[in-house]
């Protein structure tokens, strides 16, 4: 059975960083999908990064470009996402998400992907 499991989360102040792990089971990364999303209260689930199945194509929201960057390590079944200089506005419950649907580019909608973590709370506040 997939299985995704995000943590690092957080209260963190406006300026800081932050790295969410998402730890993989029951499959294996090379050649799935991953992706990062989020979902901040009475607001839509949104893309933050994704990487393609080989890993080798990656895609940001314009609203973390520069600020937070997507990696995998495929031998140890783990996706991050290093987040830096935050905003009160990234506060959101952060998902990662695993598609095996193989694309050469990386797909960031959610519908693309059909395993789904439990999400890790991030909050940004002085």
């Amino acid at each position: 059975q997939w299985q995704l499991v995000e943590s690092g989360g957080g209260l963190v102040q406006p300026g800081g960083s932050l790295r969410l792990s998402c730890a993989a089971s029951g499959f294996t990364l090379p050649y799935i999908a991953i992706g990062w999303f989020r979902q901040a209260p009475g607001k839509e689930r949104e893309e933050v990064a994704c990487t393609s199945n080989r890993g080798d194509d990656l895609k940001y929201a314009d609203s973390v470009k520069g600020r937070f960057t997507i990696s995998r390590d495929d031998a140890k079944n783990m996706v991050f996402l290093q987040m830096n200089s935050l905003k009160p506005e990234d506060t959101a419950v952060y998902y990662c998400a695993a598609s095996a649907r193989y694309t050469d580019e990386a797909v960031c909608l959610t519908n693309h992907y059909d395993y789904w973590g439990q999400g890790t709370q991030v909050t940004v506040s002085s």
